[in-house]
């Protein structure tokens, strides 16, 4: 597993011992919980599924994506929540978490998986695809949920939006590796990339939210510019000096996913020195198994939530070390110029 990461990714962080945790909360479903007995949610599934595509496990990649390919509706969404016996936990339907599958598929490819398993799953992301853009509105706007009876959440988000992006994007590069042309997903994402890009009020105001800070960026809706300076703007409110990144600048709560993502953020513009820096602070989030803490509270260094450990938070720091070493994430992460 780990050995298919580059040296310097696994001297910093140790992912074969953090990619098991992952294996062991994986049900035999296909189904990746945040932690065991815990529930699940297309997004972070399938980011589950894209640290095993890093790490080598191919095997239990495809477990995961056949997941999704066995859950989606056919509408071509997913619901928001799963419970561990496959039971829909939460009806309402998150746009980001049904656009991510792309990404995902995209993942598994360019980490050498089977071409033949991944032109199968083309059909699942077509039919995630077509739910999501079939949702925008004449803004170009895509609203963050579906609520139960199809209504259209009166919102959108921009963190939420800049994945979308990604994942149409995502989308368009896996149907070119496939012969194909997806002319309206590369509309889509761009109505959305420039709504991300020029328009910030048109969301909803989550400013205080580290995502809606680093994502235009870790997404690749702006260009390098653009993206440094967003980054050096509000760095010192989201990064305490000697820790990782803050989920919320209005709160003291370190988290492990957000510290890793930054870093790809930090990767994606160039600055790899600091993005390393950055990554190296979630040991201090690292159980001695591996798994990773949700977050801390500084200074006291609490546990929040306490005593969980989110295959999530693993699958970032996996993804973020692949980033760093030029492995398959990388390719997905692409440098912005």
């Amino acid at each position: 597993m780990a050995d298919v990461l580059a040296e310097e990714a696994v001297d910093l962080v140790d992912v074969g011992p953090t990619v098991a945790t992952i294996l062991a909360t994986q049900l035999d479903s296909g189904m990746i919980p945040w932690f065991p007995g815990g529930h699940a949610d297309p997004w972070n599934h399938v980011e589950a599924a894209m640290a095993l595509c890093s790490a080598g496990e191919l095997a239990a990649a495809e477990a995961a994506l056949e997941w999704l390919a066995c859950t989606q509706r056919a509408d071509g969404s997913w619901h928001a929540y799963y419970s561990g016996d496959g039971c829909v936990e939460e009806r309402r339907i998150d746009t980001n978490g049904v656009a991510y599958v792309a990404t995902g598929v995209l993942e598994y490819l360019l980490a050498g998986g089977d071409a033949g398993f991944a032109g199968e799953m083309f059909a699942v992301v077509e039919r995630a695809l077509g739910f999501v853009v079939a949702t925008t509105a004449p803004s170009g706007a895509i609203p963050w949920s579906i609520e139960p009876g199809g209504c259209p959440a009166a919102f959108s988000l921009l963190a939420a939006s800049s994945s979308i992006y990604q994942s149409l994007s995502s989308g368009v590069r896996l149907a070119a590796s496939l012969g194909l042309e997806r002319p309206g997903w590369e509309a889509a994402a761009a109505r959305v990339g420039r709504l991300v890009a020029e328009r910030e009020t048109f969301f909803a105001d989550n400013s205080q939210f580290a995502m809606d800070w680093y994502y235009p960026a870790l997404a690749g809706v702006l260009g390098l510019d653009a993206a440094r300076k967003r980054l050096a703007q509000r760095r010192r409110e989201f990064v305490p000096p000697t820790r990782g990144v803050l989920c919320r600048s209005d709160r003291r709560w370190v988290t492990t996913a957000e510290t890793a993502e930054c870093a790809v953020a930090l990767a994606r513009v160039g600055w790899r020195e600091k993005a390393w820096a950055l990554l190296a602070t979630t040991d201090d989030l690292r159980s001695d198994d591996g798994s990773y803490r949700t977050g801390l509270v500084y200074p006291e260094r609490s546990e929040f939530p306490a005593g969980e450990r989110t295959t999530y938070s693993a699958a970032a720091v996996v993804l973020a070390a692949d980033v760093l070493a030029g492995g398959a994430a990388a390719a997905i992460f692409t440098p912005l110029g």
